[in-house]
């Protein structure tokens, strides 16, 4: 989708730039089986995710030509019916997966609105609007990205045991971070930090909600 987007809008002068918050070795296999044309890069020491403060995946920012945040990191189209899941088949109850459907195409109606209108698109913030909108770090959070920094060095040394404590630091102090999380995270078969304790983590949000919605008319 981000591709056929990418596309839609090179004309004027749109780009989608990805980046993963992951290692080489894990990410560059999906990267390269999509076989997107889109600007993919790599940032296994989180580097991005500490300046803007994204904490799960997909997040997007939008920055326009002149290099001014529009929209602050938020969810990018995406919405948890993977919550409501069948636990037999995996997949989600029908009216659950049309909200799903229904998230994508407002984030993404949105994006092509941006794209066409610039600044007088409705989705577009003024700079005192982003900047309320904008989750500003916390030491705790500072920290925790440090930390992290220094797992992720003593990970590529073979100091595994060492590494692990300094994730388990980091998303202790930054428990909002699931991308901290997944890092030390057990993978499942299909290489994804999705087993039993992925489960038992999102359980443990109760209300809260893993996707929390951008603010945008007809997102649920």
């Amino acid at each position: 989708m981000w591709q056929a987007l990418n596309d839609d809008l090179r004309a004027l002068n749109f780009k989608v730039l990805a980046v993963a918050l992951d290692t080489t070795d894990a990410a560059r296999p999906w990267i390269e089986a999509a076989g997107a044309q889109t600007t993919a890069l790599l940032d296994p020491e989180h580097r991005l995710a500490a300046l803007y403060n994204f904490v799960n995946v997909p997040e997007a920012a939008w920055i326009d030509e002149t290099g001014r945040i529009v929209r602050p990191p938020e969810t990018a189209g995406a919405y948890e019916a993977f919550r409501y899941r069948d636990a037999r088949t995996g997949a989600p109850p029908a009216d659950e997966a049309a909200k799903r459907d229904r998230a994508r195409q407002v984030y993404y109606d949105a994006v092509r609105d941006w794209a066409r209108l610039g600044a007088a698109s409705r989705f577009a913030m003024t700079e005192a609007e982003a900047r309320a909108h904008i989750a500003r770090p916390s030491a705790a959070s500072a920290e925790a990205h440090v930390r992290f920094r220094i797992g992720v060095e003593l990970l590529a040394q073979g100091r595994e045991a060492e590494a692990a404590e300094r994730f388990a630091e980091a998303s202790r102090l930054h428990p909002d971070s699931w991308a901290i999380w997944r890092q030390a995270a057990p993978r499942n078969a299909q290489g994804f930090a999705a087993d039993d304790s992925f489960w038992t983590r999102v359980a443990a949000l109760g209300d809260r909600r893993y996707y929390p919605p951008p603010p945008m008319p007809g997102m649920p």
